[in-house]
Protein backbone atom coordinates (compact mmCIF):
# COMPACT_ATOMS: atom_id res chain seq x y z
CA UNK A 1 0.00 0.00 0.00
CA UNK A 2 3.36 2.04 0.91
CA UNK A 3 4.21 1.70 -2.57
CA UNK A 4 0.99 2.64 -4.20
CA UNK A 5 0.70 5.72 -2.67
CA UNK A 6 4.53 6.82 -3.60
CA UNK A 7 3.97 5.92 -7.03
CA UNK A 8 0.07 8.12 -7.14
CA UNK A 9 2.55 11.08 -5.32
CA UNK A 10 4.66 10.82 -8.01
CA UNK A 11 1.69 10.66 -11.15
CA UNK A 12 0.26 13.29 -9.40
CA UNK A 13 3.67 15.78 -9.51
CA UNK A 14 4.38 14.94 -12.84
CA UNK A 15 0.87 16.11 -13.40
CA UNK A 16 1.46 19.62 -11.90
CA UNK A 17 2.32 22.56 -14.29
CA UNK A 18 5.75 23.15 -14.54
CA UNK A 19 6.88 26.22 -12.88
CA UNK A 20 8.68 29.06 -15.65
CA UNK A 21 9.03 31.48 -12.77
CA UNK A 22 12.23 29.62 -11.13
CA UNK A 23 15.24 31.28 -9.74
CA UNK A 24 17.65 32.47 -11.96
CA UNK A 25 21.85 33.75 -11.18
CA UNK A 26 22.93 36.11 -13.96
CA UNK A 27 26.45 38.19 -13.23
CA UNK A 28 25.78 41.38 -14.77
CA UNK A 29 28.62 44.01 -16.71
CA UNK A 30 30.13 45.08 -13.24
CA UNK A 31 30.89 41.41 -12.36
CA UNK A 32 28.09 41.75 -9.74
CA UNK A 33 25.86 38.24 -9.18
CA UNK A 34 22.72 39.07 -9.55
CA UNK A 35 19.86 36.67 -8.30
CA UNK A 36 15.82 36.71 -9.99
CA UNK A 37 13.88 34.04 -7.59
CA UNK A 38 10.40 35.21 -9.95
CA UNK A 39 10.35 36.14 -13.78
CA UNK A 40 10.47 40.08 -13.10
CA UNK A 41 6.71 41.51 -13.85
CA UNK A 42 7.71 45.26 -13.24
CA UNK A 43 10.59 46.59 -14.23
CA UNK A 44 12.44 49.90 -14.61
CA UNK A 45 15.12 50.62 -17.46
CA UNK A 46 17.31 53.71 -16.68
CA UNK A 47 18.74 54.16 -20.42
CA UNK A 48 17.23 53.98 -23.53
CA UNK A 49 19.36 51.41 -24.95
CA UNK A 50 18.23 49.05 -21.93
CA UNK A 51 14.91 49.97 -23.08
CA UNK A 52 15.07 49.27 -26.91
CA UNK A 53 16.43 45.57 -25.84
CA UNK A 54 13.33 45.18 -23.24
CA UNK A 55 10.95 46.12 -25.75
CA UNK A 56 12.65 43.93 -28.43
CA UNK A 57 12.32 41.42 -26.47
CA UNK A 58 8.54 41.51 -26.41
CA UNK A 59 8.44 42.69 -22.51
CA UNK A 60 6.67 46.38 -23.32
CA UNK A 61 4.24 45.18 -20.91
CA UNK A 62 5.86 44.70 -18.28
CA UNK A 63 7.90 47.95 -18.47
CA UNK A 64 6.20 50.62 -15.98
CA UNK A 65 9.32 52.69 -15.84
CA UNK A 66 11.72 54.75 -18.53
CA UNK A 67 14.11 57.93 -18.38
CA UNK A 68 13.25 61.77 -19.75
CA UNK A 69 15.54 60.47 -22.74
CA UNK A 70 13.98 56.96 -23.99
CA UNK A 71 12.04 57.91 -26.97
CA UNK A 72 12.03 54.62 -28.86
CA UNK A 73 10.24 53.01 -29.86
CA UNK A 74 6.93 55.25 -29.88
CA UNK A 75 5.09 53.85 -27.69
CA UNK A 76 7.51 53.91 -25.08
CA UNK A 77 6.12 57.84 -24.59
CA UNK A 78 3.32 56.60 -22.29
CA UNK A 79 5.34 54.85 -19.77
CA UNK A 80 5.81 56.74 -16.36
CA UNK A 81 9.63 58.57 -16.20
CA UNK A 82 11.93 58.68 -13.44
CA UNK A 83 14.07 61.13 -14.22
CA UNK A 84 17.52 61.47 -16.29
CA UNK A 85 21.01 59.23 -16.14
CA UNK A 86 22.08 60.38 -12.58
CA UNK A 87 19.19 62.61 -11.77
CA UNK A 88 16.78 59.44 -10.75
CA UNK A 89 14.13 60.33 -8.85
CA UNK A 90 13.97 57.43 -5.93
CA UNK A 91 10.51 58.32 -4.67
CA UNK A 92 8.75 57.60 -8.35
CA UNK A 93 10.99 54.63 -8.47
CA UNK A 94 10.19 52.98 -5.73
CA UNK A 95 6.26 54.42 -5.84
CA UNK A 96 6.06 52.32 -9.60
CA UNK A 97 7.19 48.61 -7.39
CA UNK A 98 9.48 47.23 -9.65
CA UNK A 99 10.52 43.92 -9.20
CA UNK A 100 13.70 44.82 -11.83
CA UNK A 101 15.67 47.84 -12.41
CA UNK A 102 17.98 47.56 -15.30
CA UNK A 103 20.81 50.35 -14.71
CA UNK A 104 23.62 51.57 -17.14
CA UNK A 105 26.79 52.89 -16.73
CA UNK A 106 25.79 56.28 -17.26
CA UNK A 107 23.21 56.35 -14.27
CA UNK A 108 26.84 56.26 -11.69
CA UNK A 109 27.84 54.37 -9.18
CA UNK A 110 26.11 56.51 -6.71
CA UNK A 111 22.69 55.83 -8.15
CA UNK A 112 23.08 52.21 -8.72
CA UNK A 113 24.47 51.91 -5.19
CA UNK A 114 21.45 53.96 -3.90
CA UNK A 115 18.94 51.57 -5.63
CA UNK A 116 20.18 48.37 -4.07
CA UNK A 117 20.40 50.00 -0.91
CA UNK A 118 16.57 50.67 -1.68
CA UNK A 119 16.50 46.89 -1.39
CA UNK A 120 15.75 46.61 -5.51
CA UNK A 121 16.84 44.26 -8.53
CA UNK A 122 19.34 46.24 -10.41
CA UNK A 123 20.96 44.52 -13.18
CA UNK A 124 23.81 47.19 -15.07
CA UNK A 125 24.82 46.94 -17.69
CA UNK A 126 27.57 48.31 -19.81
CA UNK A 127 28.86 46.27 -23.40
CA UNK A 128 31.91 47.82 -24.44
CA UNK A 129 31.67 46.43 -28.35
CA UNK A 130 28.91 44.89 -30.84
CA UNK A 131 29.46 41.53 -28.94
CA UNK A 132 28.85 43.15 -25.58
CA UNK A 133 25.19 44.14 -26.94
CA UNK A 134 24.35 40.31 -28.03
CA UNK A 135 25.56 39.43 -24.69
CA UNK A 136 23.70 42.02 -22.54
CA UNK A 137 20.48 40.89 -25.10
CA UNK A 138 21.06 37.41 -23.88
CA UNK A 139 21.69 38.47 -20.09
CA UNK A 140 18.27 40.50 -20.39
CA UNK A 141 16.87 37.12 -22.02
CA UNK A 142 17.89 35.01 -19.42
CA UNK A 143 17.08 37.69 -16.66
CA UNK A 144 13.66 37.70 -18.05
CA UNK A 145 12.06 34.72 -19.09
CA UNK A 146 12.55 35.48 -22.85
CA UNK A 147 15.72 33.37 -23.48
CA UNK A 148 13.82 31.75 -27.05
CA UNK A 149 13.22 36.13 -28.18
CA UNK A 150 16.54 37.15 -26.85
CA UNK A 151 18.53 33.81 -28.72
CA UNK A 152 16.26 34.74 -32.24
CA UNK A 153 17.09 37.87 -31.99
CA UNK A 154 20.87 37.88 -31.05
CA UNK A 155 20.92 35.09 -34.33
CA UNK A 156 19.59 37.60 -36.23
CA UNK A 157 21.51 40.34 -35.41
CA UNK A 158 25.28 38.22 -35.76
CA UNK A 159 23.51 36.80 -39.22
CA UNK A 160 23.27 40.81 -40.50
CA UNK A 161 27.05 41.64 -39.09
CA UNK A 162 28.30 38.93 -40.37
CA UNK A 163 26.94 39.49 -43.68
CA UNK A 164 28.04 43.09 -43.49
CA UNK A 165 31.55 41.62 -43.00
CA UNK A 166 31.54 39.48 -46.00
CA UNK A 167 30.81 42.01 -48.25
CA UNK A 168 33.00 44.61 -47.44
CA UNK A 169 35.79 41.91 -47.21
CA UNK A 170 35.44 42.50 -50.99
CA UNK A 171 36.48 45.97 -51.19
CA UNK A 172 40.21 46.91 -52.11
CA UNK A 173 40.47 50.15 -50.44
CA UNK A 174 39.25 51.33 -46.71
CA UNK A 175 38.58 54.89 -46.93
CA UNK A 176 39.26 57.06 -44.05
CA UNK A 177 36.29 57.86 -42.04
CA UNK A 178 35.48 60.39 -39.05
CA UNK A 179 32.36 60.21 -37.05
CA UNK A 180 31.81 63.89 -35.81
CA UNK A 181 29.46 63.94 -32.06
CA UNK A 182 29.55 67.54 -32.10
CA UNK A 183 31.27 70.77 -34.18
CA UNK A 184 31.56 73.02 -31.37
CA UNK A 185 34.59 71.93 -30.55
CA UNK A 186 34.66 69.27 -33.10
CA UNK A 187 34.57 66.12 -31.02
CA UNK A 188 34.86 62.44 -32.40
CA UNK A 189 34.95 58.77 -32.16
CA UNK A 190 37.91 57.56 -31.61
CA UNK A 191 39.52 54.03 -30.98
CA UNK A 192 37.32 51.70 -28.11
CA UNK A 193 33.75 52.91 -29.31
CA UNK A 194 30.74 51.78 -31.20
CA UNK A 195 31.42 54.10 -33.81
CA UNK A 196 35.03 52.94 -34.26
CA UNK A 197 34.17 49.32 -34.28
CA UNK A 198 31.08 50.04 -37.08
CA UNK A 199 33.73 51.98 -39.34
CA UNK A 200 35.83 48.49 -39.37
CA UNK A 201 33.27 46.37 -40.01
CA UNK A 202 31.82 48.80 -42.61
CA UNK A 203 35.43 48.58 -44.45
CA UNK A 204 36.54 51.80 -43.11
CA UNK A 205 39.60 52.97 -41.03
CA UNK A 206 38.82 55.16 -38.40
CA UNK A 207 40.70 59.24 -39.33
CA UNK A 208 40.88 59.28 -35.53
CA UNK A 209 42.27 55.67 -34.14
CA UNK A 210 44.75 56.92 -32.17
CA UNK A 211 41.90 59.33 -29.62
CA UNK A 212 40.98 56.96 -27.34
CA UNK A 213 37.15 56.78 -27.04
CA UNK A 214 36.50 60.43 -27.81
CA UNK A 215 38.03 63.41 -27.83
CA UNK A 216 38.14 67.16 -29.18
CA UNK A 217 40.16 68.25 -32.23
CA UNK A 218 41.13 71.30 -33.29
CA UNK A 219 39.83 72.50 -36.96
CA UNK A 220 43.40 72.30 -38.31
CA UNK A 221 44.10 68.79 -36.97
CA UNK A 222 40.88 67.89 -38.89
CA UNK A 223 42.00 69.51 -42.16
CA UNK A 224 45.06 67.87 -41.74
CA UNK A 225 43.25 64.40 -41.11
CA UNK A 226 41.37 64.90 -44.07
CA UNK A 227 39.11 61.96 -44.14
CA UNK A 228 37.72 60.63 -47.17
CA UNK A 229 34.31 60.30 -45.48
CA UNK A 230 32.44 62.31 -42.74
CA UNK A 231 29.71 60.65 -40.66
CA UNK A 232 27.72 63.37 -38.70
CA UNK A 233 25.28 62.66 -35.83
CA UNK A 234 21.33 64.21 -36.49
CA UNK A 235 20.14 67.51 -34.56
CA UNK A 236 20.28 70.27 -34.32
CA UNK A 237 22.04 70.90 -30.73
CA UNK A 238 20.69 73.58 -29.75
CA UNK A 239 16.86 72.70 -29.40
CA UNK A 240 14.23 70.84 -31.35
CA UNK A 241 14.25 73.06 -34.53
CA UNK A 242 14.86 70.11 -36.67
CA UNK A 243 18.13 71.68 -38.17
CA UNK A 244 21.03 69.07 -38.90
CA UNK A 245 23.52 71.85 -37.18
CA UNK A 246 26.74 69.46 -37.28
CA UNK A 247 26.05 68.42 -41.45
CA UNK A 248 25.56 72.46 -42.27
CA UNK A 249 28.56 73.10 -40.29
CA UNK A 250 30.97 71.08 -42.10
CA UNK A 251 29.01 72.11 -45.44
CA UNK A 252 28.77 76.15 -45.06
CA UNK A 253 32.30 76.53 -43.04
CA UNK A 254 34.32 78.18 -45.36
CA UNK A 255 37.63 76.68 -43.87
CA UNK A 256 36.98 73.11 -44.33
CA UNK A 257 35.32 74.02 -48.49
CA UNK A 258 38.73 71.96 -49.41
CA UNK A 259 38.02 68.95 -47.55
CA UNK A 260 38.02 65.75 -49.52
CA UNK A 261 34.36 64.11 -48.04
CA UNK A 262 32.96 67.92 -48.69
CA UNK A 263 34.21 68.14 -52.20
CA UNK A 264 33.16 65.36 -53.30
CA UNK A 265 29.46 64.85 -51.41
CA UNK A 266 30.59 62.30 -49.37
CA UNK A 267 29.27 64.07 -45.78
CA UNK A 268 26.71 62.13 -43.92
CA UNK A 269 23.68 62.05 -41.62
CA UNK A 270 23.19 58.95 -39.23
CA UNK A 271 20.36 59.00 -36.33
CA UNK A 272 22.44 59.60 -33.03
CA UNK A 273 20.08 57.50 -31.62
CA UNK A 274 21.04 54.52 -33.51
CA UNK A 275 24.87 54.84 -34.18
CA UNK A 276 25.47 55.67 -30.56
CA UNK A 277 23.05 53.34 -28.51
CA UNK A 278 24.29 49.73 -27.47
CA UNK A 279 20.92 48.31 -28.24
CA UNK A 280 19.26 45.88 -31.78
CA UNK A 281 19.64 49.38 -33.82
CA UNK A 282 23.37 49.17 -33.91
CA UNK A 283 23.15 46.62 -36.93
CA UNK A 284 21.00 49.18 -38.66
CA UNK A 285 23.54 51.72 -37.78
CA UNK A 286 26.30 49.05 -38.88
CA UNK A 287 24.61 48.74 -42.43
CA UNK A 288 24.00 52.27 -42.64
CA UNK A 289 27.99 53.34 -42.46
CA UNK A 290 28.45 50.03 -44.45
CA UNK A 291 26.42 51.40 -47.81
CA UNK A 292 28.21 55.00 -47.12
CA UNK A 293 31.58 53.89 -46.75
CA UNK A 294 31.45 51.21 -49.87
CA UNK A 295 28.13 52.27 -52.30
CA UNK A 296 30.16 50.03 -54.82
CA UNK A 297 29.02 46.93 -53.33
CA UNK A 298 25.30 47.76 -52.74
CA UNK A 299 23.28 47.81 -55.80
CA UNK A 300 20.85 50.79 -53.96
CA UNK A 301 24.40 52.48 -53.72
CA UNK A 302 24.56 55.03 -51.20
CA UNK A 303 21.76 57.42 -49.98
CA UNK A 304 21.96 60.79 -51.19
CA UNK A 305 23.87 63.19 -47.84
CA UNK A 306 20.63 65.47 -48.46
CA UNK A 307 17.84 62.77 -47.80
CA UNK A 308 18.79 62.33 -44.52
CA UNK A 309 15.82 62.80 -42.27
CA UNK A 310 16.12 65.78 -40.38
CA UNK A 311 15.98 65.02 -36.30
CA UNK A 312 16.31 67.12 -33.17
CA UNK A 313 18.99 64.52 -32.26
CA UNK A 314 21.03 65.40 -29.46
CA UNK A 315 19.58 68.36 -28.53
CA UNK A 316 21.17 71.09 -25.84
CA UNK A 317 19.69 68.73 -22.92
CA UNK A 318 21.27 65.71 -24.68
CA UNK A 319 24.68 67.20 -25.63
CA UNK A 320 25.37 68.03 -21.90
CA UNK A 321 23.91 64.22 -21.08
CA UNK A 322 25.96 62.41 -24.09
CA UNK A 323 28.93 64.35 -22.40
CA UNK A 324 28.25 63.17 -19.30
CA UNK A 325 27.62 59.32 -20.04
CA UNK A 326 31.19 59.44 -21.83
CA UNK A 327 32.70 60.88 -18.50
CA UNK A 328 31.25 58.12 -16.73
CA UNK A 329 32.17 56.01 -18.56
CA UNK A 330 35.86 56.81 -18.74
CA UNK A 331 35.94 57.40 -14.62
CA UNK A 332 34.38 53.81 -14.47
CA UNK A 333 37.43 52.89 -17.20
CA UNK A 334 39.84 54.11 -15.23
CA UNK A 335 38.87 53.51 -11.81
CA UNK A 336 37.37 50.17 -11.96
Amino acid sequence: MKRLHIFLLCVLVLMLPVSTTGAVTVTDDFGCTVEITESPQRIISLAPSNTEILYTLGLENRVVGVTDYCNYPPEVAEKETVGGYSSVDMEKVVALHPDLVVAADGNTEEVIDHLKGLGLTVISLHPPDIKGILHDIELLGQATGTEAEADALVADMRARMEAVQAKTEAASMRPSVAHVVWHEPIYVSGAGTFQDEQIALAGGRNAFGEIEEWGTVTLEHFITANPDIIIVNSGSGMGDSGENAIYAFFMQEERLKNLDAVKDGRVYIVDSDIIDRGGPRIIDSLEIVARYIHPELYAEGAPAPTSAPESPGFGLIGVITALGVIAAIIYRRRNP
